[in-house]
């Protein structure tokens, strides 16, 4: 399975992730990772230093080697744990621990900021946050490092984020854990390269280190060059070492689909839950599966069954949801978007934002018109412009991001330059705002909807490459590299395309262009499955 995105924006500074400085005009494009250097200068800002007050010498040692202010031999084993079942993504496990661990000593920084860390897949626990950040101080200081920069990481401090895990790296050069969080942070940064290479440091370090076998599964069919092959054998070296999981069996059926293979793909799901029974991801991927085979009376079913298991609101509804998206996926998309409206007001009702923007968006880009899309879109914008009690700031900014890109395509899609660049510029400022390297590839991409609009194909293509797991932005970037004549690109992308397929919004626009709202645009070439 595939964690919850960790938004984390990009501010390069000297050390161990070095790039270019942050202008006021574009943030910097990509991750650069360099040798290890001095450490941050003191002069760095105040919120990112480590903080002096300091607890006396503390005689625990988390993993054997990180020192932590606990005195509970029983706290600290369950932090240990909590931490594993997050790097193995048994995320509610983790965060069930991690309170165990605040039982046994009410005092334990790290325990509090692992079990908000952690709580940010279902709900975010901006309790177990404030009780972290209030414990700060008594924790040791390579304690303080490690929560700090959990705790910036959730409340989008990216500044301290980023001087806290170079100071992290630079201080655990060779732990696996801390080498772990950086690589994984560099994957949802859609730095998959980068990510790949630490991952592979891992291995040097501990071959069976299950948590790196399970990304680079992940990365060798995300990458430019995808590798299904290689990522299948990664993964079941992953499944072989932890043959009592469900995870191992779940990311082999999630990959699989992603190469087509969905007999193979409900294999591995079936596996995991004789393993785990109500394993979320490997049930509703079940479901999933069967509507890319086109099996919609097997999917409802099966949703079903995942929203009657489902043990949280966004679980449930994000069940829902997908299963409204059936009807758009066998020709009735009036029913769908009936179904769509049914799971917004349900979302309301419940309070859950996650799912309120997941079903707005869809609504607004699986519209019957441009005009409506753009409408919906416009009001989206107005709803997720200040922060949203239950989600956290980064998914916040990438909500954003992602809303301002479709503003922008839609209205280049219309002919609306004027309209698209208003989109475009508020993604610039928002983009250097937040720091974040998503919305900065957001506002990258939107450039390129525009520029294509207007027919430069060569500055075009150069800006939708940054958005790379964007099906409908690689989609346009192929048919841009036909427009230069460059046949060779083309196919590069249409098969780095054809490696993200899965029931998502973007994947059924791309595969049914026609299910797309009307425009005065010429229609692109589309991908078939």
């Amino acid at each position: 399975m595939n964690r919850l995105s960790v938004r984390l924006g990009i501010l390069a500074l000297p050390a161990l992730l070095a790039g270019q400085v942050w202008a006021q005009q574009a943030p910097p494009s990509q991750i650069t990772e360099a040798a290890h250097k001095e450490p941050v200068p003191a002069s760095k800002p105040a919120a990112a230093r480590k903080p002096k007050a300091v607890a006396p010498a503390a005689p625990r040692a988390l993993f054997g080697v990180f020192p932590v202010a606990t005195r509970s031999d029983e706290a600290r084993k369950l932090v240990e744990k909590s931490i594993d079942e997050y790097e193995n993504v048994l995320l509610d496990n983790s965060v069930a621990t991690a309170k165990q661990a605040t039982v046994r000593d009410p005092k334990f920084a790290l325990a509090y900021a692992i079990w908000g860390y952690a709580s940010n897949r279902s709900q975010p626990a901006p309790e177990a946050v404030k009780h972290a950040r209030a414990l700060l101080p008594t924790a040791t200081p390579d304690e303080q490092l490690l929560v700090t920069w959990l705790l910036n990481v959730q409340e989008a401090d990216n500044l301290a984020a980023i001087n806290s895990m170079n100071d992290l790296r630079m201080r655990f050069p060779g732990d696996k854990h801390v080498l772990y969080l950086t690589a994984e942070w560099l994957y949802f940064q859609q730095d998959y390269t980068r990510s790949r290479k630490m991952m592979e440091r891992i291995l040097d370090i501990d071959p069976n280190f299950p948590p790196a076998l399970n990304m680079l599964g992940y990365s060798y069919v995300e990458t430019g060059d995808p590798d299904p092959a290689k990522a299948v054998n990664f993964l079941k070296r992953y499944a072989t070492i932890e043959s009592d999981q469900p995870n191992p069996e779940d990311s082999l059926g999630e990959v699989l689909r992603f190469a087509g293979d969905d007999a193979g793909s409900i294999e591995h799901y079936s596996a995991a839950l004789k393993i785990t029974p109500n394993f979320y991801s490997s049930n509703i991927g079940i479901a999933d599966t069967r509507t890319l085979m086109g099996d919609y009376t097997g999917a409802r079913a099966q949703y079903d069954k995942v929203i009657a298991a489902a043990t949280n609101p966004r679980d449930k509804l994000h069940a829902q949801f997908q299963k409204s998206l059936v009807y758009f996926w066998e020709g009735q998309p009036e029913e769908g978007r009936k179904a769509l409206h049914a799971t917004l007001e349900s979302a309301r009702r419940q309070k859950e934002p996650y799912e309120q923007f997941e079903a707005a968006l869809t609504l607004a880009q699986l519209s019957d018109s441009n005009a409506s899309a753009q409408e919906q879109l416009k009001a989206l914008e107005a709803s997720i412009e200040k922060p949203i009690a239950g989600m956290g700031e980064p998914d916040r900014n990438l909500s954003m991001g992602q809303v301002l890109r479709e503003e922008a395509r839609f209205a280049s899609l219309n002919g609306q330059p004027e309209v698209a660049q208003d989109a475009i510029s508020k993604l610039e400022r928002y983009a250097a705002i937040t720091r974040d390297l998503i919305v900065e590839n957001n506002y990258e991409s939107a450039r390129g909807f525009a520029l294509f609009a207007q027919g430069d194909y060569a500055n075009a293509v150069d800006e939708l490459t940054t958005d790379p797991h964007s099906p409908i932005a690689l989609q346009q970037l192929a048919v841009g590299y036909d427009k230069l004549n460059a046949a060779a690109e083309a196919q590069t992308i249409r098969t780095r395309l054809k490696y993200q397929r899965a029931p998502t919004v973007e994947w059924f626009l791309v595969t049914h262009p026609a299910a797309a709202p009307k425009s005065t645009a010429p229609a692109t070439a589309s991908v078939t499955e």
